[in-house]
């Protein structure tokens, strides 16, 4: 390492080190793409290619699963062969490009793109976040608040991105909004590169052997060969998007995967490791059962936002980006909440947040369910409801996911960290499976009743709805819709508080688990 570089990796601003502010910017402008393509995704099936909300809902399930279990192997790849920063570059390049060809309207190019940005962000998500880790020492009080900051700005681009892209594409159509994301992407790019040539990063995310790396296989250096098969994979995940009712037999394979490498794992670590391991697995589990519960937003909630509630001001689309502004607004003065609190010695564990998080995120979707009191003659439920619904789970995320973030990096052994972020990226991989399952659940059913009409959920459902099954019969179909939107999520709701419930319960015996990680 060169002097240069020791002095970059010193340098601070506000607090923090300097690298930090790129970092967020990057993935700011990263997240722009996603978000702004996400937004736009459901209502451009239904909408324009006129799909129905159960193939929708299957594309979007296995497009945004598969998103967050490549970062397993974009992990790996990293921590053994090319680095953190090559391998962000490479997966800006590969989505960028995915957003692109969103903007040609056939077939293959429309499960190519997805596929482009499931392998892309396979090697951009989980080294961007490690690299935030690098920043830090073991032990730093300012970890979780970096990690908060760096949160918002994940959440400033997705803020942001729906309003602009579904402004775009309501004004000149799909692809403009498309073409913006992609653009987005570039800019993002451009950031990380700066950050970079000024050295902000130190010695952090080089290629871990940079002999190993040059040598040839079949003509190419590592990361050529490395850029080449991912070029090559992208056909196969076309595939698994296109036919994603086969989905399942995937999840299979990856939950055997991690099982096994995870076992390998756990012999080759010491018993403190094993133990702080074992806490991120398990972090890991609850993750994933918040996310099936939260990413309703994206698919049906945003249809939900369509056809139930009076809007105004806003399209459905751009109601994807009310969670993110509630981040933007609170993200900062929750960084500083655990900053005050950990100087009192008060802050809750992080057992304790993730539980919190858990039960949060089940009250906003009791909201979403008690909208229904209020509705009008056309069966659409006040706005102020999706606001204040998204406001809590807003807050329950606060609680969960950038602590989850923080406490990976620390609960990782070193030599498997990018792995074992990847593995907490597979949390998203289960939880949008078993999103878009929750999803399906809200579609019209004519003359069927659900698990959420009868018995104990029947009764929660009317409870807080005031919504019944009996009360359904001869009902419009629109105030059919609503009540299986509704029946479905104050049910999830009241399943998420009584977990969350469980997870504070038992905090103790995961906190000794831990071995003085807080």
């Amino acid at each position: 390492m060169n002097s240069n570089q020791v002095v970059a990796s010193e340098q601070e601003l506000f607090g923090h080190p300097k690298g930090l502010l790129y970092l967020f910017f990057a993935e700011l402008w990263e997240r722009f793409s996603f978000y702004g393509m996400k937004a736009l995704l459901v209502l451009y099936m239904t909408k324009h290619l006129l799909y129905t909300d159960k193939q929708s809902f299957g594309v979007m399930a296995a497009y945004m699963s598969l998103v967050y279990v490549t970062p397993m192997i974009g992990g790996i790849v990293a921590d053994k062969y090319i680095g953190y920063r090559k391998s962000i570059v490479l997966g800006g390049v590969l989505m960028a490009l995915g957003h692109f060809f969103l903007t040609i309207e056939l077939p293959v190019f429309f499960y190519g793109s997805l596929a482009l940005i499931i392998v892309g962000n396979g090697f951009f998500k989980p080294n961007i976040s490690t690299m935030v880790g690098t920043l830090y020492k073991e032990g730093d009080k300012r970890r979780d608040s970096g990690f908060t900051i760096f949160y918002l700005g994940i959440n400033l681009g997705g803020a942001i991105a729906p309003l602009m892209c579904a402004w775009l594409a309501e004004l000149y159509g799909w692809h403009y909004g498309f073409l913006l994301a992609g653009i987005g992407m570039i800019v993002g790019l451009l950031v990380f590169r700066g950050g970079v040539n000024k050295q902000v990063f130190g010695d952090k995310g080089l290629v871990p052997d940079p002999i190993s790396y040059e040598k040839k296989t079949f003509g190419f250096n590592k990361g050529q060969l490395i850029g080449l098969l991912a070029l090559i994979s992208v056909p196969v995940f076309a595939l698994i998007v296109r036919f994603n009712e086969f989905e399942h037999y995937l999840v299979w394979i990856a939950s055997i995967f991690l099982l096994v490498y995870i076992g390998y794992i756990l012999k080759t670590v010491t018993s403190k490791e094993r133990g702080r391991l074992l806490v991120a697995v398990y972090f890991t589990a609850l993750y994933a059962a918040f996310a099936a519960v939260f990413e309703q937003a994206g698919s049906s909630i945003t249809l939900f936002a369509d056809r139930n509630v009076n809007l105004i001001g806003i399209n459905a689309a751009q109601t994807n980006s009310i969670n993110s502004t509630w981040i933007v607004l609170l993200a900062i003065p929750f960084a500083m909440l655990w900053t005050f609190l950990s100087k009192r010695k008060i802050n809750p564990s992080s057992p304790v947040k993730f539980g919190l998080g858990m039960l949060f995120l089940g009250l906003g979707f009791v909201v979403f369910g008690m909208s229904a009191q209020e509705l009008d003659a056309f069966a659409r439920t006040p706005m102020f409801y999706l606001i204040l619904g998204y406001f809590v789970l807003t807050v329950g995320e606060l609680f969960l996911s950038p602590i989850g973030l923080s406490k990976i990096t620390e609960l990782s052994p070193v030599k498997y960290i990018t792995f074992i972020m990847g593995v907490w990226f597979s949390a998203n991989f289960y939880g949008h499976f078993f999103a878009g399952k929750i999803a399906n659940l809200t579609t019209v059913k004519e003359g069927e009743s659900s698990v959420f009409s009868e018995g104990f959920f029947g009764l929660i459902t009317e409870t807080i709805t005031g919504l019944s099954a009996s009360s359904m019969n001869g009902a419009s179909e629109t105030l059919q819709q609503l009540y299986s939107y509704v029946s479905v999520y104050a049910s999830f709701g009241v399943i998420s508080i009584g977990i969350g419930l469980v997870a504070i319960i038992i905090s103790p015996m995961i906190k000794k688990l831990m071995a003085g990680v807080h």
